[in-house]
């Protein structure tokens, strides 16, 4: 899933529309999320320790949050 996500972003560079760029981008949300789940479960399952998983937890996030604006500005800018 974290590769995904650029893979995914990539695709959203590239698409042809607006509607079809908001689509690639929920991918991107639902693939960050699906990173995050995965580091909290290495973490909860003592694979890896709590600060190892810090920052690509937060670069996740962070990740996340840009996604979810730019489908948030993308969905403004259709109205």
């Amino acid at each position: 899933s974290g590769t995904s996500i650029g893979t995914n972003y990539r695709a959203a560079c590239r698409a042809k529309s607006t509607p079809d760029m908001i689509n690639k981008l929920k991918i991107v949300e639902e693939e960050s999320d699906e990173t995050a789940y995965w580091l909290e479960i290495l973490v909860e399952s003592d694979l890896i320790q709590r600060e190892q998983a810090a920052v690509m937890y937060k670069e996740t996030n962070e990740i996340l949050a840009m996604t979810v604006s730019s489908i948030k500005t993308l969905r403004n800018r259709k109205s």
